[in-house]
């Protein structure tokens, strides 16, 4: 789904799973952050080089099927899109995936809908405030 618009802040959701795809993406449309769906990080990374100073928010599965993966795509964001916030998700505890990059906010699947809107509020003064 795009129907991001050039002044507001942008959440882009990356998952493989069309079903917790969709359900994240329907917690973050309550928000005032527009929302964009991938089911890759490639994709991702092709919408963040279109609109990647009005992405606020990446939220993002760490394990994304073939290709890149979350933590590929969390650094990659880290170092080519500083400002945006990332909260990477996954079955596991925070203990038991290798290399998150340090400013990446963790959160354990199945997440909550209150702690994806605290994180997506965060994100959002963040890129107003900028």
């Amino acid at each position: 789904m795009d129907r991001s618009h050039t002044d507001c802040p942008i959440a882009l959701v990356v998952e493989d799973d069309a079903e917790v795809r969709n359900l994240a993406t329907a917690v973050l449309e309550e928000t005032d952050l527009d929302v964009i769906a991938c089911d890759s990080a490639e994709a991702a990374i092709s919408v963040l080089e279109r609109a990647g100073n009005h992405v606020a928010l990446l939220f993002a599965d760490v394990r994304l099927g073939a290709g890149m993966d979350g933590i590929a795509l969390a650094t990659a964001v880290e170092r080519r899109w500083p400002d945006v916030r990332v909260v990477l998700t996954s079955g596991g505890d925070a203990h038991g995936v290798d290399g998150l990059p340090a400013q990446v906010v963790y959160m354990q699947k199945p997440w909550r809908a209150l702690d994806v809107l605290v994180q997506a509020e965060h994100a959002t003064m963040a890129a107003r405030a900028a």
